[in-house]
């Protein structure tokens, strides 16, 4: 009889909904896109679903009741066991420097999850054609738009392996990008220098900029201004096109239909990959991507490494392809988050 019942307990805790409520946050276990696994959470403000029949991956991320922020491959979702990577859109966790097969391992298989107070934990199974296991904590504030996500990489060969962490965030279409330069100072021998007493260290170089075989600085797209980099989504494309940078200021957004999405990921020390790239951009005519690196690390066997970034949403929010616009309608609100407000 005690088997009986014990057998009768997993079995309801089988079929019964995850279900969580911590300070504000609801979490559940619901389907989504044709995967019957997902996990929902949501304070009210925002949700968020992340996928655990493929993943580790957050699907969905906007404004409660409202449309999704991210991307989605319509045609992929709810496939699985896929012998060759797909993309499903959303938000995932890859291994830098850009290389096939070791990156593109296909993602389609069930990943653990747990749920602990307001913080979901996943991780995948070790990839076996490099090596690694990746894991995702999302971990979404009690009230407002903040979620803190914790992308981990440890390393299950035997020997060491160099890799960095590399987290790609898929925007929907339509929609424009803004990534900070560094301050703008004149140069120290110019009229304006000499009146500034500007450093003669500003004779060096302070940011770079890297670029692709099939970046097009002529490209439409592009708009330089003296303070932030301007990357148009543009659903006319014919070709896609990719920009990356060493990002001191560790913070880009994307504005679309009045929706402003932040993510910040501050530079580290270190050497970077894709010639110094912290953060990059690519972008086709589906959709546009925010991606943010850690340095290179040599792991050694059974070592991880940790990445994380900062996601915060905004309404309201109208730019123009000017610094006096971003500013007012962006920056300020970067520096309110980094000062707590």
């Amino acid at each position: 009889m005690e088997k009986f019942i014990m057998s009768l307990f997993l079995v309801i805790l089988l079929i019964v909904p995850c279900f969580a409520k911590e300070e504000g946050i609801k979490i559940e276990k619901i389907p989504y896109g044709g995967w019957e696994n997902c996990i929902h959470m949501t304070n009210g403000t925002v949700e968020l679903i992340a996928t655990t029949d493929v993943g580790p991956r957050i699907i969905f991320y906007g404004f409660t009741g409202k449309e999704n922020e991210f991307f989605e491959v319509k045609d992929n979702l709810g496939k699985t066991n896929e012998k060759e990577w797909l993309p499903f859109g959303g938000h995932r966790l890859w291994i830098a420097p850009e290389e096939k097969p070791k990156t593109y391992f296909p993602d389609s298989l069930p990943v653990k999850y747990e749920i602990k107070g307001n913080t979901l934990y996943l991780k995948q199974p070790v990839e076996n054609i490099n090596g690694i296991e990746k894991e995702m904590e999302i971990t979404m504030d009690s009230s407002g738009s903040h979620v803190h996500i914790v992308h981990r990489l440890t390393n299950r060969n035997k020997e060491t392996v160099e890799l960095a962490p590399w987290s790609i965030t898929q925007m929907e279409t339509g929609g424009t990008a803004i990534i900070p330069q560094e301050e703008f100072i004149p140069h120290p021998d110019s009229p304006e220098g000499k009146e500034l007493k500007v450093s003669t260290t500003n004779y060096l170089p302070v940011r770079t900029l890297s670029l692709w075989s099939y970046t097009d600085m002529s490209d439409s797209r592009f708009t330089f201004t003296q303070n932030y980099i301007i990357i148009k989504q543009d659903v006319s494309a014919t070709s896609p096109t990719k920009i990356g940078m060493s990002n001191k200021e560790g913070w880009a957004g994307y504005v679309r239909n009045n929706h402003l999405f932040i993510k910040l990921c501050p530079l580290k020390e270190g050497t970077y990959p894709d010639k110094g790239s912290s953060f990059e951009s690519f972008t086709n005519q589906d959709m546009l991507e925010l991606e943010t690196m850690s340095p290179l690390i040599n792991l050694k066997s059974d070592q991880s490494v940790e990445h994380t970034e900062d996601w915060y949403l905004f309404e309201e929010v109208k730019i123009e392809n000017s610094d006096k616009s971003i500013d007012k309608e962006i920056l300020t609100k970067i520096k309110a988050i980094k000062k707590g407000e």
